[in-house]
């Protein structure tokens, strides 16, 4: 009788962890979230969490493994942090692989937050299949990531993908600036005299489709900014799927039609005719069934 393998995935994002006990098909057996407690509590705190929730497990389950994903630039052969995401001060040079290993005695895995909702995407999403895969999330920031025949592209120094910041519209600013989920919502609360406090992306959107002229014309301007990256990543990769990702993106009936007619408007045909745009489908859970889809890759590659 074959024993089942068990393994942690962990998620670190601004605000919280998620983390689940999954078995090798990616199947979720249970699953958590806790605040990371950031910034207000360090790193040091964060690193004990991540410690006491493998072993929480561990006191259960024989876990043969940690997949674990993170915001920020990583090293993922060496799983350490090369430059910190905004709210982790003092995260630079953080060894996480190897605090894993050391405090929990199982092998561990880290990569980049959208590199590993990418890699989850392809493996049980809606970028099975690709040959080439873009993947790019729109929420507090703007990432991207891009796979080749299932294995992500990290590049020379690790930031391969970081569609956040390339510059757009004269080059006066970067995308991440010029179009994530702050920026619509600052530029809608100006609008009408209002605190950002009181909008989401939900309540943008809403609005917009309630024919609110103001959310209608910020909408318009971040799907066109978005409309021009994505053209430049077909011009640069060219690839068979880009997927977009993060919150707002759930809005694909009123996003669809009109970044379609934006980027019909932008890209020259040629550039992007055997290109499929679509939309991430796992959600939340992207970025922890790519962590663990990471490990089981490293360790197969050591076995």
């Amino acid at each position: 009788m074959r024993i089942m393998a068990y393994y942690v995935a962990i998620d670190i994002g601004g605000t919280s962890v998620k983390y689940a006990l999954a078995d090798e098909t990616g199947r979720f057996l249970d699953k958590g979230e806790v605040p990371t407690g950031l910034p207000e509590t360090g790193i040091p705190h964060l690193l004990d969490l991540l410690a006491d929730i493998v072993r929480r497990y561990q006191a259960r389950y024989k876990v043969e493994g940690v997949g674990l994903d993170t915001a920020g630039v990583v090293d993922a052969e060496r799983g350490t942090i090369l430059l910190e995401a905004r709210n982790f001060p003092g995260y630079t040079g953080t060894g996480l692989k190897a605090w894993i290993e050391e405090q929990c005695h199982v092998p561990c895995a880290v990569e980049n937050d959208v590199n590993a909702a990418a890699l989850g995407e392809y493996w049980l999403g809606a970028g099975k299949g690709a040959r080439s895969l873009v993947c790019i999330t729109v929420g507090t920031g703007i990432g991207g990531a891009l796979l080749l025949d299932g294995r992500l592209i990290h590049g020379a120094s690790g930031s391969a993908g970081e569609v956040g910041y390339m510059h757009i519209e004269g080059g006066e600013q970067d995308l991440e600036a010029s179009a994530r989920v702050p920026w619509l919502l600052e530029t809608v609360a100006r609008a009408k005299g209002i605190d950002v406090t009181a909008l989401d992306g939900r309540k943008v959107f809403d609005l917009a489709e309630q024919g609110d002229g103001d959310a209608e014309q910020a909408i318009a301007v971040m799907l066109h900014r978005l409309a021009l990256g994505i053209g430049n990543v077909c011009c640069i990769f060219n690839p068979e799927r880009i997927l977009l990702g993060g919150g707002i993106m759930a809005r694909q009936a009123y996003i669809r039609p009109r970044l379609d007619a934006k980027l019909e408007r932008l890209v020259a045909p040629a550039l992007r005719i055997n290109t499929t745009i679509g939309f991430a489908a796992l959600g939340n859970d992207a970025g922890m069934i790519g962590a663990l889809r990471n490990l089981l890759d490293k360790v197969e590659q050591k076995g």
